[in-house]
């Protein structure tokens, strides 16, 4: 990944702490709670496609430098 990929990647990661953490409000009211777990869920997804895309890139990465 490169940098602002890897930043990106980090505040998605802390961004569903945060909503983690939000969660665990006894305050919170349900339709407030699934808001935010359907925001959780939805970064996390997009975090996990930035692993893939890179795992994807490393083994092109690697099946060319095995090619030569």
């Amino acid at each position: 990944m490169e940098q602002e990929e890897t930043a990106s990647f980090e505040m998605k990661i802390e961004k569903a702490k945060e909503i983690l953490e939000n969660l665990s409000n006894p305050e919170l009211s349900l339709s407030d709670g699934m808001k935010k777990y359907q925001e959780g869920i939805a970064i996390l997804q997009e975090a996990t496609k930035m692993i893939e895309e890179a795992k994807l890139e490393y083994v092109k990465l690697q099946n060319n430098g095995e090619n030569k």
